[in-house]
């Protein structure tokens, strides 16, 4: 008689798709906010106006991603 004890791989995927996750999370935190921070430079430029613009779009970005990954994660407890 032959018994296995180990997890479907499904399982196994499960327990790391919340590091994965997080992980994606950082990774579009980072990339959003030196594309606005880029964008914003450009509009000061532009428009003359010293850092406000990147500063603005740089917070905006950081904002707008912390609390998507908020949504995500109180959706996810949810789940639990």
């Amino acid at each position: 008689m032959l018994v296995t004890t180990h997890k479907p791989h499904h399982e196994e995927y499960e327990a790391l798709r919340g590091v994965m996750i997080l992980s994606a999370w950082g990774f579009v935190l980072v990339i959003a906010s030196f594309l606005f921070l880029w964008v914003g430079h450009f509009l000061d430029e532009w428009l003359g106006t010293a850092p406000s613009c990147m500063l603005a779009l740089f917070f905006l970005s950081v904002v707008v991603c912390v609390t998507r990954l908020y949504q995500e994660a109180k959706k996810r407890m949810k789940e639990l």
